[in-house]
């Protein structure tokens, strides 16, 4: 046998060696710096499975080429001590409430397998950070079709960035609104 293969060989078990030992050891020894998440904080998501019912039950909807996107504008609550006690939630605290828009998606298994429906997702995380959303009191659920795999990723951004200007339009004209009493 060659002077050569012998030392391959001789790599490649050490090799194997170290890679064993590192598993064991549960290091590794050549790893990426940890990448920063430029995703969505927690309090910026829906989480809840109530949140999402609420939004689709009580909310309202828009429709576009490629999702349908559900909002419901959270109301003010003043959390007095006493109810924070009572409820104890997280949420019902005023300075753990969520200000802001919170966004939840929905992709179904009708959608497609595991990598077109994270793939959906990956898009439309994507395209709602780099939408930057408006600072509306609201709860939304982004509900996408099955041509968002296939459009471009710039005309799935411009139906986000409509759907978030829409609603910044229908929740400020709701709040702002003053109801008059019909005169005849």
């Amino acid at each position: 046998m060659p002077l050569t293969s012998i030392g391959k060989t001789l790599g490649n078990v050490l090799q194997h060696e170290g890679m064993m030992a590192n598993a064991a050891l549960g290091t590794r020894p050549y790893t990426m710096p940890a990448k920063k998440a430029a995703g969505f904080p927690r309090t910026a998501r829906l989480l809840r499975h109530a949140d999402f019912e609420r939004v689709y039950k009580q909310g309202r909807r828009h429709f576009s080429a490629s999702m349908t996107v559900f909002y419901w504008p959270r109301p003010e609550i003043d959390a007095t001590p006493e109810m924070v006690e009572r409820t104890r939630t997280r949420v019902s605290a005023p300075h753990m409430r969520p200000h802001g828009l919170r966004i939840g998606f929905t992709v179904g298994r009708v959608l497609g397998g595991a990598v077109e429906r994270n793939r959906m997702k990956r898009r439309l995380r994507e395209a709602v950070r780099l939408s930057s959303p408006v600072p509306v009191e609201a709860d939304v659920v982004i509900n996408p079709k099955k041509t968002l795999l296939t459009a471009d990723f710039a005309d799935v951004l411009n139906e986000v960035q409509r759907a978030f200007a829409v609603i910044e339009h229908k929740l400020s004209g709701t709040r702002t609104r003053v109801s008059v009493p019909y005169e005849s």
